[in-house]
C-alpha cells in the first residue's frame, strides 16, 4: 500500500508523529537493525522508514502493524511514551494517539504493565474509515463494540451493518475494515487479546 510522504526535512506535523518517529528509531536501534533490514522484515523500504523516523510522514494502520511485528513489539509501544506504572487514571486528553488520518482518529486505552490485551477507541467522522483497504494483524481474538453512531464492518467478503450497542467478535487474521455509514460521528471500541505484537523490553 502506498504511503503519503512529505518533503524531506519537513518538521513533524503533530506530537503523535514526533513520538512515533522517536519510538520506531529507538526500537530499531535496540534491535540493531539497519533501515534496509527493517524494511525487508516489514515489507516497506529504507527510504520510507527514514522519512518515518524523521517525523516527515505517517503510515497506515496495517503498515504500522507490520513494523511493530518486525520489531517484535506491540503497536501500542510505538505511541505510548509514558513511564510504566500500575493503577493510573488515564485522562482522555492523555490517551496515546495515532497520527490522525482523514476522518479517523484512534487512541489507546489500555496501559502498561497490562500485556494480556489491548483496548483502542476509534472515532470516525461521517464517511471516515480505517483506510481504503481491509487489513489483518496477527491471529488474535478481537471484539468491536459500537459506542455511538452507525458503522459497516467489512470482514473478508461479509458486510455487517452495526449500530450503537452492537458488538461482534472475529479473528484479527480476517481481513477487516470499519466505515462510518451514518449521518453523525461514530465511535467504536476494539478489544484485542492477546496484543498482535509482543511487548518489548527496550
Amino acid at each position: 500500500m502506498a504511503e503519503t510522504v512529505m518533503p524531506a526535512g519537513e518538521e513533524p506535523a503533530t506530537p503523535e508523529l514526533d513520538i512515533l518517529a522517536r519510538r520506531v528509531k529507538r526500537f530499531r536501534q535496540a534491535r540493531r537493525l539497519s533501515l534496509r533490514q527493517l524494511g525487508e522484515l516489514s515489507g516497506t523500504t529504507a527510504s520510507f522508514l527514514s522519512q518515518l523516523e524523521r517525523g516527515a510522514t505517517g503510515a497506515t494502520t496495517s503498515t504500522l502493524m507490520r513494523i511493530a511485528n518486525a520489531l517484535d513489539i506491540s503497536i501500542a509501544d510505538l505511541f505510548d511514551d509514558r513511564p510504566r506504572s500500575t493503577h493510573r487514571v488515564l485522562r482522555k486528553a492523555e490517551r496515546p494517539s495515532w497520527p490522525e488520518a482523514a476522518g479517523y482518529r484512534k487512541t489507546l486505552l489500555s496501559q502498561r504493565p497490562i500485556q494480556d490485551f489491548e483496548v483502542f477507541v476509534g472515532e470516525f467522522d461521517v464517511g471516515g474509515s480505517t483506510g481504503p483497504e481491509q487489513y489483518t494483524h496477527g491471529d488474535s481474538h478481537e471484539m468491536l463494540l459500537v459506542i455511538a453512531g452507525e458503522i459497516e464492518l467489512y470482514l473478508a467478503d461479509e458486510i455487517h451493518p452495526m449500530s450503537e450497542g452492537d458488538c461482534i467478535e472475529y479473528s484479527s487474521s480476517t481481513p477487516h475494515r470499519t466505515v462510518n455509514r451514518g449521518a453523525s460521528v461514530a465511535i467504536v471500541q476494539w478489544i484485542i487479546s492477546p496484543p498482535t505484537g509482543s511487548v518489548a523490553k527496550a
